[in-house]
């Protein structure tokens, strides 16, 4: 069997606080058993999982995103090689969609963006009559198309 670890142990070796790897097991992202002295213990593999975890939020990637990547994988074992692989690649296409959309927000900051306003001097030569209004709700010039399922 492999070694178990105690919750502070995870905490110590992953940099996650114990507070959060409990979150994470109460949302079903990480789990443990209780030893006969209601001790939680965790498999050694939560590690790779609490880091596939770390690094997904800190692009963006939103825990229930996160919850159903790792639910989709068989047995719900923790992600190998290939399931990283196939898991990154899911969420690349999301990635690139708001890079494109902060590059846009970047660039067009202190630009109109469409909102339909009309009350910054340059958003008559921008957007004459609110001819964006025609293309939809909110700000026209900065929205990116939204993601389809």
């Amino acid at each position: 069997m492999a070694k178990e670890l105690t919750v502070g142990q995870v905490a110590t070796r992953s940099g996650v606080a114990v507070s959060a790897l409990h979150f994470y097991e109460a949302k079903g992202l990480i789990e443990s058993h209780r030893t006969g002295g209601n001790q939680r213990r965790y498999g050694g593999d939560v590690l790779r999982r609490v880091a596939i975890i770390k690094v997904a939020q800190e692009v963006g990637i939103s825990l229930a995103e996160i919850g159903a990547a790792l639910a989709s994988l068989p047995g719900g074992r923790t992600p190998n090689r290939d399931d990283w692989n196939k898991l990154s690649q899911r969420w690349a296409a999301d990635l690139d969609r708001r890079i494109h959309q902060l590059q846009k927000l970047r660039d067009g900051l202190t630009d109109c963006i469409g909102c339909g306003c009309l009350s910054i001097d340059r958003c008559k030569l921008r957007n004459p009559g609110d001819r964006l209004a025609a293309e939809g709700p909110g700000p026209r010039r900065l929205v990116v198309a939204s993601r389809v399922y």
